[in-house]
């Protein structure tokens, strides 16, 4: 049975963590949840299911991204090419940064924010799909931050 592949998903979620904190987070490779652990901990038993999971190496930066199969928060390190799901097992493309674009609703005109390649956005305030690719749009732009 071949794995799904899930296209870009939107726009990543990225954990920096605070400064000077004695904590730190990270998600549970059993169940998904959110684990806060004391900053030098080797690994991380969680309270709900009991996995243990490995904490990464002081230093490693790591990025977040919404599995674009089953919509689960996924956590990964930064520069990792493709992501696979533990939940649904879709292979997910690990976008190379935070590239985003702008482009105006093609119905109400509201600015959306969309992760840059994708071929549309759908807009949260009228729900109407703009078409990348036919998009002409002066505001249409790519950032990398």
């Amino acid at each position: 049975m071949p794995v799904p592949l899930a296209p870009y998903p939107s726009a990543p979620v990225i954990y920096t963590p605070p400064e000077n904190s004695t904590q730190s987070q990270l998600v549970c490779s059993g169940c998904r949840s959110l684990l806060l652990y004391p900053v030098g901990a080797s690994s991380v038993c969680c309270a709900v299911c009991n996995a243990v999971t490995a904490v990464p190496a002081t230093g490693t930066e790591m990025a977040q991204l919404v599995c674009g199969g089953c919509h689960t928060l996924l956590m990964h390190i930064r520069g990792a090419t493709s992501v696979q799901c533990s939940c649904c097992l879709t292979v997910n493309l690990a976008p190379e940064g935070n590239q985003v674009a702008h482009v105006n609703c093609g119905n109400c005109g509201m600015l959306l924010m969309y992760q840059y390649g994708a071929p549309s956005v759908k807009c949260a305030v009228c729900s109407f799909v703009t078409y990348i690719w036919g998009s002409t749009s002066n505001t249409d732009q790519k950032f990398i931050s």
